[in-house]
């Protein structure tokens, strides 16, 4: 098996570490600011970094953000460059080692509200329904089930937490913190995105049941660019369509392999979801890794060598 890149020590300025991501400072040639996101192939769950990752993880997480940023080309983002030869102060090894799982993107003020389509009830959404009724305080019809498509999809925001979980919040809280004009248009295109998005998945078998994205603005003024991430199966749930049954938990293309391993480990007593997470299996690095490839294969029409 391939070695997973864990951490990144570059000789860039300013570095900050994410869950997943590795973030620099860069000044490109022409004299501008810009910011280099490299995608580790470290893996999380249930809010803890495991012990070892997916080897090529990142890569996917890259290239699948990649694709979706040529594919929503009318909607302004972030993204320079995905090519290591375009990041300057690297070395050749580093290069070597980057390949294929860069960001070189504008620099922006991230707007503090994170941006949430739900096209499905699962999840938290599925949880919240149950206790009330609603999502995100948005009243739904009675008797629906796990994993029951919404008729009309919902924008459900939250604050963007420095530590822990996001908090959800109704639409007025979020145009409290960034404006009523502002809010509109995070809602607008947030389920623009995700309904073309949705649609597009499903012609080729996968359903999208929920993403998030992110937004900025360069000097904090002007239209909000589409940044981090997008329709990843780290930031969205990927549903096979052929296998799609409401009334229960779905199968998905993203890291649940890896968190129905760490239950097992958990109702062992082997582990209580507390730092550090434990190594996992390789057939389970292995699976995981397989689903998110498929993701790729399937969304791209594009093969995957890692």
């Amino acid at each position: 098996m391939a070695q997973a890149l864990l951490k990144t020590d570059l000789g860039l300025p300013n570095k900050r570490s994410g869950k997943v991501r590795d973030l620099y400072d860069v000044t490109l040639d022409d004299g501008r600011n810009a910011l280099l996101i490299v995608a580790t192939d470290r893996i999380s769950a249930f809010d803890v970094v495991m012990r070892n990752g997916l080897p090529g993880k990142g890569v996917v997480l890259t290239q699948i953000s990649r694709f979706w940023f040529d594919y929503f080309s009318d909607v302004p983002n972030h993204l320079i460059s995905t090519d290591v030869a375009d990041v300057p102060g690297l070395t050749d090894a580093e290069r070597q080692a980057l390949a294929n799982r860069i960001m070189l993107c504008r620099k922006t003020e991230v707007v503090p509200i994170e941006c949430i389509a739900r096209g499905y009830i699962t999840g938290s959404g599925w949880k919240d329904y149950q206790r009330s009724g609603s999502v995100c305080g948005i009243r739904l019809p009675e008797g629906l089930r796990n994993s029951d498509r919404l008729e009309t999809p919902l924008f459900t925001p939250s604050t963007k937490a420095e530590t822990g979980h996001d908090e959800n919040i109704s639409f007025d809280e979020g145009a409290a913190i960034v404006g009523r004009e502002l809010m509109d248009w995070l809602g607008k295109t947030t389920l623009d995105l995700y309904c073309r998005a949705r649609d597009y998945a499903l012609d080729r078998g996968i359903i999208l049941a929920d993403t998030k994205f992110e937004f900025g603005r360069v000097d904090g003024q002007g239209t909000p660019l589409l940044i981090d991430e997008i329709f990843t199966p780290d930031s969205s749930r990927f549903w096979p369509a052929d296998d799609w049954e409401p009334g229960r938990e779905q199968p998905s293309f993203d890291k649940q392999i890896v968190r129905n391993y760490l239950e097992t480990v958990v109702a062992a007593g082997e582990w209580d979801k507390t730092p550090p997470g434990p190594r996992l299996p390789d057939d389970v690095v292995a699976k995981s890794i397989a689903r998110y490839v498929e993701a790729y294969e399937r969304l791209t029409g594009k093969t995957l060598a890692l």
